[in-house]
């Protein structure tokens, strides 16, 4: 298997989360986003708009981190990341749409406020930088009061959810803000028992030989 991506990257982070969960190895093929690796023919060729990650496996390509760690989970099912039942599923579900909706635009864009611009030699948009921050604190409480019903997102079992989100908790730092978390009691034991887990360990040692924006 081959994963084109960023291991700095929170969409790459994840696929690599579930590779290690699922006990399964990746080759790492890097793309360099400030050179605009991401935009040259040969990368357009496998993901046509020009982002990351992708995931080739024997000839298999897949794009979108959502659907490369939903694939990987049903590649190995004797390691389940999705619960049982059809509740489970759907709350795992919802909170896969609700990282996607909002949460990861707003990671985004304060690393292009406060990484891409400064790699370009601009200044940061304070309009812009305080419209993620409130919508990321908005979305960070609901997130913590959703942990009032388990241990984790979907309820007692570590699902493709708490995957998904971990990369953007841990980006905040990257990003400047990590104070939009702080006070927010479960969704830090949330985070102090998944960011222990091996495979975000593993997902975390990977190097870099260039930086990357979120």
């Amino acid at each position: 298997m081959k994963v084109y991506g960023h291991p700095l990257s929170t969409c790459t982070r994840k696929v690599f989360v579930t590779l290690a969960e699922k006990g399964l190895a990746a080759e790492l093929l890097e793309v360099d986003l400030f050179t605009g690796a991401h935009k040259t023919p040969a990368h357009l060729a496998r993901q046509p708009f020009g982002v990351i990650p992708v995931l080739e496996d024997d000839g298999f390509v897949v794009y979108e981190s959502r659907a490369i760690i939903r694939y990987l989970d049903n590649r190995v099912p004797s390691r389940p990341l999705t619960p049982s039942g059809p509740k489970a599923v759907a709350r795992m579900d919802q909170w896969l749409s609700v990282d996607q909706s909002y949460v990861a635009p707003h990671v985004r864009a304060l690393a292009v406020e406060r990484i891409v611009k400064k790699h370009a030699g601009g200044a940061p948009d304070a309009a812009a930088v305080s419209s993620a921050e409130e919508a990321l604190r908005n979305a960070f409480r609901v997130l913590d009061r959703a942990l009032e019903e388990g241990p984790f997102l979907a309820g007692e079992s570590f699902s493709l959810a708490d995957v998904s989100l971990m990369p953007y908790v841990a980006a905040l730092e990257t990003v400047g803000s990590p104070e939009l978390v702080a006070g927010l009691r479960r969704l830090g034991a949330w985070w102090s028992t998944v960011s222990e887990r091996p495979s975000w360990k593993a997902a975390s040692a990977l190097k870099a030989s260039a930086p990357a924006p979120c």
